[in-house]
């Protein structure tokens, strides 16, 4: 008989149960159903084989990205080989995904099973197993689940390919906010600024030169001689800032007051402050479709480019999609507007703001706009899947359609394009192993500084290790001098007493010691004395009786 186990896999570890009575429950799949629901008879259809708990959250996370993929990790290799029973052939293994089964299969041989009376099983185990598992709440299994689902999903993020291209989705899109802000904010200040100098709307049409004259103009009767260096400084032509002088002076616009000229030149001063932030927008978009997307660009546009990557989503879904799809992205309610009535479909979407189409006749459009479509496609391809995307290819295909173009207008018939892609292949491989060298030498600059740095602060300490052992030396010099001098005398004196307890030796006749020498001339000295004062005393009674 077959044994059937079935492998579970939780935030918390791997669990491997075996399954009692598998042909009975293969044959009754409607009581394995109710089973399921109350866990003390699906005690009576599973048991506990094995479970394999992660060591740390890192290793659970390893362990289901390599679920995710299908690959068998070592924690899930050793689990089976000890667990399972040896005979491989009378083993079948439940699995829920069939990517992992057949990775079990190929390299340790176990058959397995996937849908059916496992799918139940499974639903069984995961309702009960913290009940199943010996030591796990329902607690400590929520908390599990809900850790790894937040580090799956964090290492996903990160994981991301299309990280880069959420930052050029986002600057399209603000920029074609902008556009539409900027233009309102100054229809604003025009119709604003007009009622005090109309004739001003006629000589400056554009909207951020306009705003700035506002501001610097103000009250148009104050407008001198003396003010026409400024307007040539804003306007960029003499002629202009002449017009202007001599359209304030015969103006027909009603007088201001001051403080609704404090209000325009404020909202003017904004609106100017928008118009430089676009500007450097557009440069941050430029130099950030440089690194993502160059041979797009360079074929199309940046603007255009990006327009087609924040439409399609991201630079892989762009590079997924056919040349016929990205003809007409951006026009799909014409589309289907026209599929719905049965009338022309469109023939180009958003790259119809790209210089091509608007250079073509009115005949060559459609040919054109499909020809470009098949360019980005190839383009957009290349900047996805290239390791160093660079613009070589992207200026090859912008020739390609330059000369499709000059086809169209004078026949001249245009380069073949496996040759433009040899050319261009071998460009790139230049210029890939020029960026490849350019990053080896910044990276030997790095790993340089990065061993000086190391080495300075590898002497840094030395040199304080040095200053403190100096300091420890300076301290203990003086006590050790105080102890050789300490030790010195001690010696000395032990000398002297040796030298005075051994006897002294004149050829054959033996002296006294010294101590006894000592102790007469005490003696004598103090009988000496004695006698000094007996003298004394003498002469002082003589001394008396003689005055008596």
């Amino acid at each position: 008989m077959v044994l059937l186990h079935v492998l579970f896999e939780h935030a918390a570890g791997y669990a491997l149960f075996a399954v009692r009575e598998v042909e009975e429950i293969s044959l009754l799949l409607p009581q394995v159903e109710e089973s399921v629901l109350t866990i003390g008879k699906f005690h009576n259809v599973v048991k506990l084989v094995a479970f394999s708990p992660f060591r740390s959250a890192q290793s659970a996370l390893e362990n289901i990205n390599a679920i995710s993929e299908g690959i068998l990790h070592e924690d899930l290799r050793l689990l089976l080989e000890t667990s399972m029973p040896a005979k491989k052939k009378k083993a079948l293994l439940g699995v829920a995904d069939p990517k992992i089964g057949a990775a079990i299969l190929e390299e340790l041989g176990y058959q397995c099973q996937t849908g059916g009376v496992v799918a139940e099983i499974m639903r069984g185990i995961r309702l009960h197993f913290h009940a199943l598992v010996k030591g796990l709440t329902a607690q400590s299994a929520s908390k599990a689940q809900l850790g790894l689902g937040h580090s799956y999903s964090r290492a996903k993020v990160k994981f991301n390919v299309n990280r880069v291209d959420n930052m050029i989705i986002q600057s399209i899109s603000l920029l074609d906010q902008l556009d539409k802000d900027i233009n309102t904010f100054s229809m604003r200040v025009r119709e604003w600024y007009g009622y005090h100098f109309p004739e001003l709307i006629k000589i400056v049409p554009e909207n951020y030169t306009y705003c700035r004259l506002a501001k610097f103009i103000g009250n148009r009767k104050e407008l001198s001689e003396e003010s026409l260096e400024g307007l040539e400084e804003i306007v960029m032509d003499s002629a202009k800032a002449q017009a202007i002088l001599e359209a304030s002076r015969s103006s027909m616009g009603m007088d201001i007051s001051p403080l609704d000229l404090i209000n325009i030149e404020s909202f003017s001063s904004r609106v100017i402050s928008l118009s430089e932030y676009r500007k450097g927008l557009q440069e941050y978009l430029r130099s950030k479709m440089s690194q993502v997307a160059p041979s797009l660009s360079a074929l199309i546009g940046e603007v255009v480019g990006a327009r087609l990557i924040s439409h399609a989503g991201s630079l892989m879904n762009l590079a997924k999609y056919p040349a016929s799809t990205v003809q007409i992205l951006g026009a799909e309610k014409a589309l289907f507007r026209a599929l719905k009535t049965r009338g022309n479909t469109p023939k180009y979407g958003l790259i119809f703001h790209s210089t091509f189409i608007g250079r073509a006749a009115a005949k060559n459009k459609g040919r054109i706009s499909r020809y470009l479509a098949n360019k980005c496609t190839i383009a957009s391809r290349i900047d996805c899947f290239s390791e160093v995307p660079t613009s070589v290819f992207g200026d090859k295909l912008r020739e390609q359609v330059e000369e499709r173009l000059a086809f169209y207008e004078t026949g001249e018939p245009p380069r073949k394009n496996l040759e433009v892609m040899k050319e261009a292949v071998v460009e790139a491989n230049e210029v890939v192993a020029e960026v490849k060298r350019k990053l080896e030498k910044k990276e030997k600059k790095r790993k340089k500084r990065e061993k000086k740095r190391l080495e300075a602060l590898a002497a840094a300490a030395e040199e304080v290790e040095n200053s403190v052992m100096e300091v420890e030396e300076n301290d203990t010099e003086p006590k050790k001098k105080k102890k050789k001098k300490q030790q010195e005398l001690e010696a000395s004196s032990e000398q002297e007493l040796e030298a005075a307890s051994e006897p002294e030796q004149n050829g054959l006749d033996e002296e006294e010691p010294l101590s006894k020498r000592k102790r007469k001339l005490s003696v004598e000295t103090a009988e000496e004395e004695e006698e000094k004062k007996k003298k004394k005393k003498k002469k002082k009674k003589t001394a008396k009786d003689l005055e008596d």
